[in-house]
């Protein structure tokens, strides 16, 4: 268990330093089609259930894929 938190916290560091040095590359994300944008007057609603369920998806592979290395 301890490797695996291990592992998890250093997956989140690498992915926080994409996002700081390479930002602008990242732009797209939020903005798919699928991700609901409502903007009124006086009103924000932002679901971005699209970049959700990549996000999701790739966690998902990844976890498999870690759990299978450490076996």
């Amino acid at each position: 268990m301890s490797k695996f938190i291990i592992l998890v916290g250093i997956i989140i560091t690498l992915v926080g330093i994409l996002f700081y040095f390479f930002g602008d590359y990242f732009k797209w994300i939020g903005n798919l089609p699928g991700d609901f944008k409502i903007e009124k007057e006086n009103f924000r609603f932002y679901f971005p259930l699209t970049t959700m369920i990549i996000v999701s998806v790739i966690i998902n592979i990844l976890f498999r894929l870690i759990t299978y290395l450490i076996k």
